[in-house]
């Protein structure tokens, strides 16, 4: 596990370290964030803070990861979905400095720029020793073969990862703290793995890359979340947060426990229904039943001070995390050979 240690360590003394000059840069190229006029109030003063700062993330844990990587299939399918979601959530934030306005890529373009990236995703997964169109629900033991179908819920997974992530950042720290605790325990998931599968082999080298990209991913965010917490010097932008939820989404791929997103990225699946049900219930009804959607602003509404709500959805990120690590503890190391 030394190549995990030195990746993570790496990544995260490189964003510390970069991130002032980094920040620098983006203050004189005037690469601020727009604001959204119907957003609180209180983040009004926010207009003009750099943003973009997923390159920063990615940038400081993609170099160790290369530099360390055994280049299997797999780790390389999630650089790749990770890669690609940035590199779209980089068009939006381009467009909307562009335009000046809080409106970047449209949504259908980005729709279509996710079905590209979960095409490149399943070629690459067809290159992997794992491959298989089964997804296993964990308590009922049922291993259920979707066939064909297998890829329309590829792109389900990916998309509802990534917008539930871009959904989810929209307070300092919120959502580059919730991501580290997501990846930590896809970290733990591939390291369990690597020890259960015992002497070293083509299996334990995929576990190991899937833990040293996860690690190096843990450190960026880190290092990043050193200038991200309130009051943030730099926002991630759509590029860091659709890049951290491609990331986790191609974690939950390869490592086969898609069926346990929902608990693992429990917070996105909050954010993104407390959406759905504000403008189902504001169109049937005319009634809001939140005070601001996404729920996070709901909170800051009700006069929540952003850390607090911050440290709670932590709090609430690792209990379902862990919830998600106990049920692939207890019933998805049956199918790692040991």
């Amino acid at each position: 596990m030394v190549p995990v240690l030195i990746a993570g360590l790496l990544a995260m003394v490189s964003a510390v370290v970069i991130g002032p000059k980094f920040i620098e840069m983006l203050r004189a190229r005037n690469l601020g964030q727009q604001i959204r006029a119907e957003g609180p109030a209180a983040h009004v003063v926010k207009q003009g803070t750099p943003t973009m700062g997923g390159l920063l993330i990615i940038a400081s844990a993609v170099i160790p990861f290369l530099a360390l990587s055994q280049y299997t299939a797999e780790a390389l399918t999630v650089l790749f979905i990770t890669l690609g979601c940035a590199a779209i959530g980089f068009g939006d934030d381009y467009l909307k400095l562009r335009r000046r306005h809080s409106l970047g890529l449209p949504g259908r373009w980005k729709m279509v720029l996710l079905v590209a990236v979960t095409v490149g995703a399943a070629l690459l997964l067809q290159e992997t020793q794992s491959f298989t169109t089964s997804i296993y629900v964990p308590v009922v033991g049922w291993d259920v073969n979707l066939g064909v179908l297998f890829y329309p819920f590829l792109f389900l997974v990916i998309a509802g990862t990534v917008n539930g992530a871009n959904l989810t950042d929209g307070i300092d720290g919120l959502a580059a703290g919730t991501a580290t605790i997501m990846l930590l325990t896809f970290l733990a998931i591939a390291g369990i793995a690597w020890i259960r599968s015992g002497v070293p082999g083509d299996r334990s080298e995929v576990y190991l890359d899937i833990a040293t990209l996860a690690a190096a991913l843990i450190g960026g965010t880190i290092g990043f979340l050193w200038y991200n917490a309130f009051p943030a010097e730099v926002f991630m932008g759509d590029t860091g947060s659709m890049a951290l939820g491609g990331a986790i989404a191609g974690f939950a791929i390869v490592t086969g426990t898609e069926i346990l997103l929902p608990l693992i990225a429990g917070i996105f699946v909050i954010e993104v229904l407390s959406l759905i049900i504000q403008v189902v219930s504001f169109k049937r009804t005319g009634r809001r039943v939140f005070l601001m959607a996404p729920i996070h602003h709901h909170f800051e509404m009700k006069a929540w001070s952003e850390t607090k709500v911050m440290v709670r959805f932590w709090i609430i990120c690792a209990i379902l995390c862990a919830s998600g690590f106990t049920l692939f503890y207890g019933d998805f190391l049956q199918f790692i050979e040991p």
